[in-house]
């Protein structure tokens, strides 16, 4: 098995993947240890929060060997390298942009229609992030298998703790939750809701592979 196939099966493993974005990457520590903590191992820390970079590092120094840790947005060259040189799993794109997975690790570009996926796949990504996964519903990744069997795709974007099940049971190989999951507690806010919140995820997805 590659280091590729190793972090796509440690994130499938986690079935959800914890997006972390808020103004600035403060709150970001406090937050992966609850994650960690609540049984939510894969982590990916988008660019577009302040910080993001140095975050990236801290986290992969904090958290154990376990904690899959990658990075999100990643919409230019420079993103992946200063990501990747930070100590990234992975490298996580909205859009299909396949010059982006030239960096040393796995890469997930972003797609809706089956063409990107079909693109995005036959290019070699081990992943294909779904976006955003709030348009179409469970029963397209169903609808996707049908002529691209066995394609791990990881739905993104306006996503409820409450529909993971439902996701995971449609196909998805892992789900990404933003702010439903994460809500202020990147910002200072409560802690204890955030670890509630997690539990349930991690439950949710524990219920669609039982």
């Amino acid at each position: 098995m590659t280091e590729s196939d190793r972090t796509t099966a440690a994130i499938a493993r986690s079935g959800v993947v914890a997006v972390l974005r808020a103004r600035t990457a403060d709150g970001f520590a406090a937050v992966a240890d609850v994650l960690m903590s609540s049984g939510i191992t894969a982590i990916e820390v988008t660019l577009t929060s302040q910080g993001a970079i140095d975050a990236l590092a801290g986290l992969r120094r904090q958290l154990p060997p376990e904690a899959v840790v990658g990075a999100g947005t990643v919409l230019t060259a420079a993103d992946a390298k200063a990501a990747v040189d930070a100590g990234a799993a992975f490298l996580v794109s909205p859009v299909l942009d396949l010059s982006l997975g030239s960096f040393g690790v796995p890469f997930y570009p972003g797609g809706l229609t089956p063409t990107e996926i079909f693109q995005a796949a036959r290019s070699g990504a081990p992943m294909v992030k779904l976006f955003p996964a709030a348009a179409v519903g469970p029963r397209y990744i169903q609808d996707l298998h049908g002529p691209l069997p066995g394609l791990p795709i990881m739905p993104t974007g306006g996503i409820d703790i409450g529909d993971v099940a439902a996701w995971l049971s449609a196909g998805a190989a892992a789900v990404g939750l933003g702010g439903p999951l994460i809500g202020d507690a990147a910002s200072g806010g409560d802690l204890s809701a955030l670890a509630d919140r997690a539990r349930r995820a991690a439950d949710a997805v524990a219920f669609a592979r039982s």
